[in-house]
């Protein structure tokens, strides 16, 4: 394959993981749908409403968690017109290439256990039942950005965090059960206290604060090592604004100074104080946040304008992309809904051309096409409308420069 230069360049490098075929059942707008890709970048695009989020959609439930939209799992069935029932639980096939060779990913709204636990996910690897989503993040890393996310860098806290572990999880797969261990250790911690309130077993408590002392400091450090290899791959010259990084928590502050059995035991000392609802809050990864600045202006993120804190969120993603490439050989799968349209020019060029220098495979949507013509002959183009795939971009091959 030849880029838009003229230059002879590999159309998957060898390290790669990509999406060769994605299969969706009953998934939002779609009753049927099938998609077939080479590795190259996949351009989605149509009328709004047609159904191009909703193939990303489908592609981020490759990775762990409730998708990029955050839905519930019984939302996400189709529900044909008129009709009070969804169609049947939805299901996203997809087949994976590695240097390792194919895997088959098979994923859904797990309906066998009736209404009360309709919100199980399945998984199934290469035909095998797997018992968590964490072997997702061993297998494939997926980043997104959408219009939703437009915000992530003005408002509240937990949204960064999410953010910042799914960039974390690309690295570090385990990343992913720490959370998920945290997060239920804290909600039987809290129900605990709840409930019984100076009546709870204190060793039951010690307990749980044990595994939440374990696991979030693991958390913590492993957003801290990331977020500094993160400054440095953001230090590049270009179009984009240079985004700034500091990782602000109670216990990332401890372990600045102390070692991480050291931290735990100071972390496992404070909750045992929060636990009356009278005492201080109780420290945790919970409480962390994500500051970004603009570089060259010295302002935080959320005093830029709109265009640049998008400018940032995209830097940010290539950053993370550009680690990735250079520590494990092969950048993540990008989905990118509507981005280009809120790029100028340059900067569109810029992060196409980054893509395809790192050979990433992008699945980016837009309603014209036009403005994808820079990849005209770099990536694979596809035409959504009414929930129906087709084949798109009919450019004129224009002779290179």
């Amino acid at each position: 394959m030849a880029d838009r230069r003229g230059l002879e360049i590999e159309s998957v490098p060898s390290a790669m993981v990509w999406i060769g075929r994605l299969a969706l059942t009953d998934f939002r707008c779609y009753a049927r749908a099938e998609l077939i890709a080479d590795g190259r970048p996949v351009v989605l695009t149509g009328p709004n409403g047609a159904g191009k989020t909703n193939l990303l959609e489908a592609l981020s439930f490759l990775a762990p968690g409730r998708g990029l939209r955050s839905a519930r799992l019984g939302a996400v069935d189709r529900r044909p017109p008129g009709a009070r029932e969804p169609a049947g639980p939805w299901a996203v096939a997809a087949r994976l290439h590695s240097p390792a060779g194919e895997i088959a990913i098979g994923t859904g709204r797990d309906a066998s256990f009736g209404e009360e636990r309709r919100e199980r996910r399945a998984l199934r690897i290469d035909g095998a039942p797997a018992r968590t989503q964490t072997a997702l993040a061993g297998l494939l890393a997926v980043i997104w950005l959408t219009p939703q996310m437009d915000r992530l860098l003005q408002e509240g806290a937990s949204g960064r965090r999410r953010f910042l572990d799914r960039l974390v999880f690309a690295f570090d797969p385990a990343h992913a059960a720490r959370v998920g261990e945290w997060e239920h250790a804290w909600r039987e911690r809290q129900r605990l206290i709840e409930e019984r309130g100076a009546q709870a077993d204190p060793a039951w408590l010690s307990a749980i604060e044990d595994r939440l002392a374990e696991s979030g400091v693991a958390i913590a450090a492993a957003r801290r090592e990331l977020v500094a290899r993160l400054r440095s791959a953001a230090a590049v010259p270009g179009p984009f604004p240079r985004p700034e990084l500091a990782l602000e928590g109670e216990v990332e502050a401890w372990l600045e100074g102390a070692p991480a059995l050291a931290v735990e035991e100071r972390l496992r000392e404070a909750l045992a104080r929060s636990r009356s609802t009278a005492g201080p809050p109780a420290p945790g990864p919970h409480r962390s946040d994500l500051k970004v600045a603009h570089g060259q202006k010295g302002v935080s993120a959320a005093e830029a304008s709109t265009g640049e804190q998008k400018a940032l969120l995209v830097a940010l993603v290539l950053a993370h992309a550009r680690l990735m490439a250079a520590e494990r050989g092969a950048p993540p799968v990008l989905l990118l809904d509507e981005v280009a349209a809120h790029l100028d020019e340059e900067r569109r060029r810029h992060l196409f051309d980054a893509m395809l220098a790192l050979g990433a495979q992008a699945w980016m949507t837009g309603t014209e096409e036009e403005l994808f013509r820079p990849l005209r002959a770099d990536a694979q183009f596809f035409r959504i409308k009414d929930a129906a795939i087709s084949a798109g971009a009919a450019f004129q091959v224009m002779p290179q420069e």
